[in-house]
């Protein structure tokens, strides 16, 4: 159940990626993903060198002979030098975020890479459609960590509407519920990245996965927007400042120097009061961390309820 065009291009049994988070997407939540029939994804926007990603990439290799991905942050000035380790490597899956990946699609697609931006405009979304890519990611600014401005609920439609390739609805989406809602939108399938944080096999300090079991529907915050690139994170002191920083109206300079190490502080100190602790608003429905197989497995049988109950609505 639930198979759709996604499955068949990315070789998956379930029609859900996992979000590639820099500093929480490893090699091991990755293949716990893969192995439980979706697809994980290694994060490679917080490395600096690449044989750390090789690492990682091998390491994935190693541990699961089923389909994974790598996600590569545009921003991060060793892009080109990842494009040619993942191609190196034989990885067969790259989503990208945090820009237009253009002028990298056609050497990977090429190379036989299914290629699938992070997108979060309908105008982004038919560009990297021409420029090449097998599906988007269309993220809505639910999401934890660096968003856009719309919602999913009016991202999604208008983009399956504006495209020929496959749709994966992204922000706001935890359970079996927002799932079915996802591919009643017309998308394909599910990204999620809050919610396989909370799980055994993610590695991020317990601090991070604690405060999400804390989180309520109003934790989280946005801050950043002055910079053109706004994050959503759990409200903590960290976040407070930021937003000080806005009614300052500081330099950018300043927002920088706020924000150097701060994720890496959260995922790797466990330091939740001033490091970056990225969560998307459906952080309120995580209220238990649990293996990966079983998040996975909970969210495809509740979909099928949900799905059930639907049709006897409507008496078919």
């Amino acid at each position: 159940m639930f198979r759709t065009e996604v499955c068949d291009l990315l070789g998956i049994d379930y029609p859900i990626i996992q979000g590639g988070m820099a500093w929480v997407s490893d090699a091991y939540l990755a293949v716990a993903v893969s192995e439980a029939g979706a697809l994980g994804v290694i994060a490679a926007g917080h490395i600096q060198e690449p044989e750390e990603l090789r690492r990682e990439i091998q390491r994935a290799k190693e541990l699961t002979s089923r389909p994974f991905g790598v996600n590569l942050m545009l921003m991060n000035p060793l892009v080109p030098r990842f494009v040619d380790l993942v191609l190196e490597e034989g990885v067969p899956v790259v989503t990208t975020g945090a820009g237009n990946p253009g002028k990298f699609i056609s050497r990977l697609r090429d190379a036989g890479v299914k290629v699938m931006p992070v997108v979060a405009s309908v105008a982004l979304a038919k560009r990297v459609e021409r420029e090449g890519a097998h599906a988007v990611v269309v993220e809505g600014t639910e999401a934890g960590g660096h968003i856009g401005e719309l919602t999913t609920m009016a991202l999604v439609p208008q983009v399956v509407d504006a495209v020929s390739i496959p749709v994966i609805a992204a922000g706001g989406i935890a359970d079996g519920r927002g799932f079915l809602a996802a591919l009643a939108l017309g998308a394909h399938g599910v990204q999620m990245g809050t919610r396989f944080v909370a799980s055994t096999e993610c590695r991020v300090h317990e601090n991070w996965k604690r405060a999400y079991l804390r989180a309520r529907d109003r934790d989280t915050v946005v801050t950043g927007r002055p910079t053109g690139h706004p994050v959503r994170i759990i409200r903590n002191r960290l976040a407070r400042e930021f937003l000080k920083l806005e009614q300052q109206g500081a330099p950018l300079e300043e927002y920088e120097k706020l924000g150097v190490g701060a994720l890496r502080r959260a995922a790797m100190e466990g330091d939740v009061k001033t490091g970056s602790v990225m969560a998307g608003q459906i952080v309120g429905l995580v209220r238990e961390v649990k293996p990966v197989r079983e998040i996975v497995r909970e969210i495809v049988a509740q979909a099928k309820g949900e799905l059930e109950r639907l049709q006897s609505l409507v008496g078919g």
